[in-house]
């Protein structure tokens, strides 16, 4: 299979937002591949390269000016040989001679190819084959059970492996496929509801939750053996021996807990979000130049489980999340679990909700009494509430978009105004944007282009927009030292000038309270 048409597949999926388009693309592509083609074919179209990272980044394979063959005959194979060649160099020299030889590859590939495979190598390939879309598309090009699919998909996290099975062995194969301890499960994620009152018009009678902003935790026991998986299901044990003891420590034989880490405050309140992470990155207590323990760093950090996955031998995928919380109750102490609240009542729930913003925690997660646990999935079935942080920022520059959004500006640089004149940047957000904002965009920071390097067009600073986040963190990359956490744009506001942009001041102030 040559690489010119899976890129062709790939920009056809990139370039609609139609989930049934997709998948018919995706499927007819797959189809007629051979096993090897395929495990290939479906890494890159989820963005992956199976060799793992190449150690080359986006700056150096800009500069890369290798000639675009007019016509390639690059196939999947070639590519994939490559990329094996490349990942077994080690030592002095290693990054100089994959970067040649990346571009001997580049040389033999068209403009589209180059474009396609820059993005794959370093991780910024955005075209909407993830995971429950190629599930379904693999699913519709064997003709297979959609739900034998995702069944499979949800205890074997390599959907390369997935599409070999269902290729080879058909349903059978996927059937066979079940839950392996000390391998991680991706995690269940959730949807979004404006308020509590919506939450729970949609699910009706709910568990509510405080939702904490910790590191996301897979925790899994067998025997004597104790793993921790992060949600991104790299393991990280070794980071975290207390856990582990601790984990090793309680009475069923087997477990899978799903749960958050926190790092806390003497009064018992969490440590922002960014403090967490730096400990989470410690493995032992940080010793000071003059040899004495930084008392922040012996602060460990605190497991809170929300989930029970399995226990004793038996598996609650399946099994109703009242029924998983009963068995999680009944072997969780309560100040290892997450608060939760059983109702269908919005006062009650608002209350709640206030109650989990009052202890310094994010919002709510609102979720279905009677829902199993949908690794991998995003759907209704749990619900995140948390309150709407906005600003008024301006934009100094956007990128050119890839993917769907290419041909658009989509990336905005975001900057709060500095009372003393000048702008501050405050990070980047391609969030939020529908296809007729994305156009009106375009067009708007063209007219007011002053200068382009490269894939970034800088605009003159008189648009302002109005950009949604979830909170403040300090930030060395940016001059101000703090960026937005997750910012996505709730719209343009013409009625407002730059002068009435939120101030640097502003967003500090809202980092020292959130």
């Amino acid at each position: 299979m040559l690489l010119a048409e899976l890129v062709r597949t790939s920009n056809t999926v990139g370039g609609t937002a139609a989930r049934s388009v997709k998948i018919a693309a995706l499927a007819e592509f797959l189809r007629p591949l051979t096993d090897l083609e395929l495990t290939i074919a479906v890494s890159y179209l989820s963005g992956d390269v199976p060799q793992g990272k190449l150690g080359i980044g986006y700056a150096a394979l800009s500069s890369v000016k290798a000639p675009a063959s007019a016509e390639s005959r690059l196939s999947l194979l070639d590519v994939d040989a490559c990329f094996a060649e490349l990942a077994t160099l080690r030592g002095k020299g290693a990054n100089v001679a994959r970067l040649r030889g990346l571009t001997e590859l580049l040389a033999k590939a068209t403009h589209d190819e180059q474009d396609f495979l820059r993005r794959l190598v370093v991780g910024e390939l955005r075209q909407g084959a993830l995971q429950g879309v190629m599930a379904d598309a693999l699913a519709s090009a064997y003709r297979l059970p959609l739900q034998s699919v995702r069944r499979a998909a949800m205890f074997e996290g390599n959907l390369a492996r997935i599409a070999a099975t269902a290729q080879r062995e058909g349903e059978a194969g996927l059937l066979g496929i079940g839950v392996q301890l000390l391998r991680p499960v991706a995690p269940m994620l959730a949807d979004s509801a404006n308020d509590v009152d919506e939450a729970l018009a949609t699910l009706g009678r709910a568990i509510l939750e405080y939702k904490l902003d910790g590191v996301r935790v897979q925790v899994q026991k067998e025997a004597a053996y104790v793993k921790v998986f992060t949600r991104n299901l790299n393991e990280v044990s070794a980071r975290l021996p207390e856990l582990v003891e601790w984990v090793g420590g309680l009475a069923p034989d087997t477990l899978i807990l799903d749960g958050e880490l926190l790092s806390l405050r003497p009064d018992g309140r969490p440590q922002p979000f960014q403090v967490t992470m730096q400990r989470f990155g410690r493995r032992n207590a940080a010793e000071g130049k003059d040899g004495s323990v930084k008392e922040a760093a012996l602060q460990s950090l605190r497991p809170f489980f929300f989930d029970l996955l399995y226990a004793d031998g038996e598996a609650y995928f399946d099994r109703p999340l009242i029924e998983r919380t009963r068995v999680l109750s009944s072997l969780i102490p309560s100040d290892q679990r997450v608060p939760q609240l059983v109702t269908d009542d919005v006062s009650a729930g608002r209350d709640f909700f206030r109650a989990a913003l009052a202890a310094g925690h994010e919002g709510l997660m609102a979720k279905s009494l009677e829902g199993p646990y949908e690794a991998g999935r995003r759907g209704s079935q749990w619900l995140k509430v948390k309150p709407a942080h906005t600003l008024d920022l301006v934009v100094l520059a956007a990128e050119w978009g890839s993917g769907r959004r290419k041909g658009y500006l989509s990336n905005l640089h975001l900057a709060a105004r500095d009372p003393d004149g000048g702008w501050v940047m405050l990070g980047k957000t391609f969030k939020g944007m529908t296809d007729e904002l994305l156009a009106w965009q375009t067009k708007a920071l063209l007219e007011r282009a002053v200068r382009r390097e490269q894939h970034v067009v800088y605009v003159r600073p008189e648009l302002v927009v109005e950009i949604a986040f979830d909170g403040v963190q300090v930030s060395r990359q940016y001059p101000g030292g703090v960026a937005l956490r997750f910012a996505r744009v709730r719209g343009y506001r013409p009625d407002k000038s730059p002068e009435q942009a939120d101030t640097i001041e502003t967003v500090r102030a809202l980092g020292a309270s959130t």
